[in-house]
């Protein structure tokens, strides 16, 4: 996969415009970080990528392709998502990490691989998930999620109730996995700091706009948009992302 692209890409729900005129192009290999004030419209931007909703305006195109084209279930193997609560299913790790392969009918899941690759032994494969730590719950979602060999990962504040040691592991882990396997990462975050640290380019969304994107570094040195300095300063008022 070589980039994701939106094209004046808007959605609204009933009469409430969400999303209006996103075009930015992620291509493959980076972790893109999405900040925004709370009701910006990030998680809905996110959803687009792998069609948990459509949007009504514009196109999303990967590779070149409309994602309307794509079977959604292909699409939905093509691009994972990681949420801010670990979903599990009852049952052991091994019986999770299996799951989506087995969908697809393939066999001999190599389970302790996927452990390895975020930092777990072997002994985790028999585990009750019941008895996992937050942070072992998170990690195990990404194992699960990358057993289905995705392209991209969608991560909708996967930190956010973990402890700091549990945070420092999995970000981590995404810039291991970023390096190891070149995925491309999407990261929606309100932590700036952790914006700071983990991503490549850093988007900002205010009131379902895209106000400023670019590389991370220079994104919070030196902005370009006044709203852009405001929101990083913490001087954004509730009236200005209303």
């Amino acid at each position: 996969m070589r980039e994701i692209k939106f094209i004046d890409v808007g959605y609204s729900d009933s009469d409430e415009v969400i999303l209006k005129d996103i075009t930015i192009e992620i291509p493959t290999g980076y972790i893109y970080t999405i900040i925004g004030p709370s009701g910006a419209g990030k998680s809905t931007l996110i959803k687009l990528i792998n069609r948990l909703i459509d949007p009504t305006e514009g196109k999303i195109l990967i590779d070149g392709k409309d994602i309307k084209d794509y079977d959604i279930i292909e699409l939905r193997r093509k691009i994972g998502m990681v949420f801010q609560q670990p979903y599990l299913f009852d049952g052991t790790v091994e019986d999770n990490i299996k799951y989506g392969p087995m969908l697809k009918g393939k066999k001999g899941i190599d389970v302790e691989y996927y452990l390895s690759i975020v930092g777990l032994d072997k002994n985790y494969r028999t585990r009750k998930v019941d008895d996992l730590s937050g942070g072992e719950a998170q990690r195990i979602s990404i194992a699960r999620t990358l057993a289905n060999e995705p392209e991209v990962l969608l991560l909708d504040e996967p930190t956010s109730a973990l402890d700091p040691a549990s945070t420092q592991v999995i970000e981590e882990l995404v810039m291991d996995l970023k390096n190891k396997l070149n995925l491309t990462f999407i990261w929606i975050t309100h932590n700036m700091e952790q914006a700071k640290r983990v991503g490549d380019y850093t988007v900002f969304i205010n009131k379902g706009r895209l106000v400023e994107y670019g590389e991370t570094r220079t994104f919070f040195l030196n902005p370009k948009n006044d709203v852009t300095k405001l929101f990083i300063d913490g001087k954004l008022t509730k009236e200005e992302t209303e």
